[in-house]
């Protein structure tokens, strides 16, 4: 059974940097895509992120194209999710997704991780001066 764990969260000030991570055990990812949603409060989930499994390629939300990176170490089981220039509007719970799946990143793929994917339990990023 795949369990997925996210760290990385924090208080920052608007500006700051912080990098999330989702780890994965009881499988491993490497076949997995992997999506990061948030959730602010009074607000619906957004998919802002995601990774194949099977070309590395990337998706972005458009607000935080340019701002965002996410990456993956299958080594290490983990999905990354550098975040940067934080703003007060990035405050949410951060998760991690995961899904089966062969397809190349996209808004389609991000929205199957969405409504199909495993989730872990979030992490919270508050920006705040």
């Amino acid at each position: 059974q795949l369990h997925l764990v996210e760290s990385g969260g924090g208080l920052v000030q608007p500006g700051g940097s912080l990098r999330l991570s989702c780890t994965a055990s009881g499988s491993s990812l490497d076949t997995y895509a992997i999506g990061w949603l948030r959730q602010a409060p009074g607000k619906e989930h957004e998919g802002v992120s995601c990774i194949s499994a099977i070309d590395g390629s990337t998706y972005y939300s458009d607000s935080v194209k340019g701002r965002f990176t996410i990456s993956r170490d299958n080594d290490m089981n983990t999905v990354y999710l550098q975040v940067n220039n934080l703003q007060p509007e990035d405050t949410a719970i951060y998760y991690c997704k995961a899904l089966l799946s062969t397809y190349s990143a996209n808004f389609r793929l991000m929205h199957e991780i969405e409504v199909y994917g495993f989730t872990g339990q979030g992490t919270q990023v508050t920006v705040s001066s």
